[in-house]
């Protein structure tokens, strides 16, 4: 028999155009993505930040993800994948368009909100996209087709620092910075952008697939006895790591209250404070709760499932290096390179390099965030890797090998090893890029019409990108930048974990990942 297209469906409809058009979602958040990872050491330069201070940028973003993942998983189960898209675009157009009237207030505040809403719009785009892209073919080329989507986020991820660091880091003719003034540009683009867009969809015809129900989730007679998981014990274990997680990230949303110095002042507690005795008090809540309640999860309930459980949490921790290795990127190109030949100033690319303060002729902030794009396109590289692979090798192998290489190369940023280290930050990207949709397909795996639920879950897990960043800014404030990515390579090791007994967790030899040369 012929193989199988992987945008075909068994009854030999074609996807192909669908999946083109939901492909465009993901170049839209990569591009926003891009530009709020050379927003931090804009707002260290203009408002004085230290690098922990300015990692509320990256906060506020992932805020939105966190807040909004689960609305967004019961909005798709509603509406379908179609309404929750229009929905996400409406809402990433009212937060560009609100960094009009930001600019113009000029606090950091205001320009926390715009970003906050912008990616509560991308959490409904990432909970619907994510998941709908693996049902739209056949299921063994899942990891293959979001891995392929992703791609589009790979040439966002491209464009968004070039098109930051045009309007972050200008400069007038008597040298002043022009940022605070015309930062507001490219937001107000994107919401223009996305109303487009949302047009489109509306006209669209987009079917509403649900995967395959492997577990038996969907059956709706609930008194039929089915085999509990063989890693209940398991289940359960990620499970309360989760309610770990989930305290702090809530500790994390209470300490930014507490953060501002007239609440400070008012309950007597510093910002580390009242993110140790919130987290520590949620945690003792969720624990009891815990253990009162977790006989009634049966094996209709998706958090019987390990390599569910497991996904959130390995989400967390991805998106927590990427996130900490994608904000502080221009911070390590300015501070911890080599000097470079004073032949550098002069020609096209003068602009890339300026003397810093030790009197030694370095990168530029602008010159880094124009790098930060090489980075990102070592990222596509990746993707683009990583999509063939994965149509030979099983998801999860390459998954735990990408994740070994992205903490091996951490080390040797973490060594502090000149160019060498330099090196290894830009394959970090190389090796990031296929993490996110690899974990996310992992995680819904075989569950049904539960997959929308999931998915939300697995998005709301993004929040490790708001927690992680503080704690390797604040490792970088204290022992130097190279110090802070012994944060990443823990990470990463869990992430390589995931992979290496995602098998065992799932009871599945890898049918996400598929070997084309067979026939069907």
């Amino acid at each position: 028999m012929s193989k199988p297209g992987i945008f075909t469906s068994p009854e030999g409809k074609s996807y192909a155009v669908t999946f083109a058009l939901v492909s465009s979602l993901f170049l839209l958040w990569g591009f926003c993505n891009g530009m709020i990872d050379v927003m931090d050491k804009h707002f260290q330069q203009e408002l004085h930040l230290t690098l922990a201070q300015s990692a509320w940028v990256q906060f506020a973003h992932y805020l939105g993800y966190f807040l909004m993942a689960l609305p967004a998983g019961w909005l798709a189960s509603k509406l379908g994948y179609k309404g929750g898209i229009i929905a996400g675009l409406l809402m990433v157009a009212v937060g560009g368009f609100w960094f009009i009237p930001a600019t113009k207030i000029a606090t950091f505040p205001a320009f926390l909100l715009g970003v906050c809403v912008i990616a509560s719009g991308l959490t409904f785009l990432e909970t619907v996209a994510n998941p709908y892209t693996t049902v739209l073919g056949p299921k063994q080329f899942g990891a293959t087709r979001i891995n392929l989507a992703q791609s589009c986020n790979g040439v966002g991820w491209i464009f968004g620092p070039i098109v930051g660091a045009q309007f972050f880091y200008g400069k007038d003719a008597a040298g002043q910075s022009t940022g605070s003034e015309t930062l507001w540009i490219p937001y107000a683009a994107i919401g223009g952008f996305v109303l487009v867009l949302a047009v489109i969809f509306s006209f669209c015809k987009m079917p509403d697939i649900a995967s395959e129900d492997e577990f038996h989730l969907d059956d709706s007679d609930k008194s039929v006895a089915y085999a509990p998981p063989a890693n209940r014990g398991t289940a359960l274990s990620l499970l309360w790591l989760n309610i770990v997680v989930l305290s702090v990230a809530v500790g994390m949303i209470v300490s930014a209250f507490v953060a501002i110095p007239s609440v400070s002042k008012a309950v007597g507690l510093t910002e580390n404070q009242s993110l140790w005795y919130a987290s520590g008090i949620l945690l003792a809540i969720g624990t009891v709760f815990f253990f009162l309640k977790n006989t009634k999860i049966t094996n209709h309930s998706i958090w019987s499932h390990p390599h569910f459980s497991g996904a959130t949490l390995t989400q967390f921790f991805y998106v927590a290096a990427q996130c900490g290795i994608f904000a502080y990127f221009i911070n390590y190109m300015t501070s911890q390179i080599p000097a470079v030949p004073e032949s550098f100033r002069s020609g096209m690319f003068s602009a890339w390099f300026e003397v810093h303060k030790n009197g030694l002729l370095g990168l530029s902030d602008k010159g880094a965030s124009n790098l930060a794009s090489v980075g990102f396109v070592c990222f596509l590289i990746g993707r683009i890797i990583g999509a063939a692979l994965l149509k030979k090798f099983s998801a999860h192998k390459v998954l735990a090998a990408f994740a070994g290489l992205a903490g091996f190369c951490s080390l040797l940023v973490y060594l502090k090893l000149g160019w060498l280290s330099a090196i290894a930050l830009f394959l970090t990207y190389l090796f990031m890029s296929i993490m996110f949709p690899t974990i996310f397909s992992l995680g819904i795996y075989g569950l049904g019409g539960r997959a929308k639920k999931a998915s939300s879950f697995i998005v709301m897990a993004i929040m490790g990108g708001a927690i992680m960043p503080k704690l390797m800014g604040h490792i970088a404030d204290k022992d130097g930048m190279s110090a802070g990515f012994i944060v990443p390579l823990v990470c990463f090791v869990w992430v390589a974990a995931y992979g290496l007994f995602w098998s065992k967790l799932s009871g599945s030899e890898g049918v996400v990942g598929t070997d084309v040369s067979r026939g069907h």
